[in-house]
């Protein structure tokens, strides 16, 4: 499946089974499939996608953050990007960003057949935020959770 940069997708079992060891958000059913993952494609290798998990549990990780915040000083803190997502408040999980490609995705997330968009001022931080990450897990400064670079090399292999 194409995928396509700022819009929502589910993966494919067969990604967790690959990736067990990372202990990656997997799938659940409960009649719907979760977790979505908001997408975007690597800068410098286009066969890499990176996704990011989003949350309704808003309130949840305000908390976390605003505790890594105090904690943090003047650094920034990198872990997550609020916003919204048809018409609710959700968290984009930049602490648990993988790469994947595109043999994985399994469908597109759509409402009514249609596209779920959020604002592009929200894409554009979503994004810049998960790169900044990527350069720094590049540079040995590991903010999710597994060797987001390790999982890369794999699937490029």
């Amino acid at each position: 499946m194409k995928a396509e940069d700022g819009k929502f997708y589910f993966m494919k079992d067969s990604f967790f089974e690959v990736f067990k060891e990372y202990k990656i958000m997997e799938n659940k059913e409960s009649g719907n499939k979760r977790p979505c993952y908001f997408c975007f494609r690597d800068r410098k290798d286009e066969r890499i996608i990176w996704f990011v998990p989003i949350s309704t549990k808003y309130d949840k990780y305000k908390k976390i953050y605003e505790s890594k915040k105090s904690k943090a000083g003047k650094r920034p803190v990198y872990n997550f990007v609020f916003g919204n997502v048809l018409g609710k408040k959700a968290v984009f999980l930049i602490q648990n960003i993988f790469p994947t490609t595109e043999k994985y995705i399994e469908e597109k997330y759509t409402n009514s057949n249609i596209d779920v968009e959020i604002p592009a001022v929200v894409k554009e931080e979503i994004i810049k935020t998960a790169l900044r990450v990527v350069r720094l897990a590049e540079e040995g400064i590991h903010i999710p959770f597994y060797d987001i670079i390790e999982m890369k090399n794999i699937l490029l292999k």
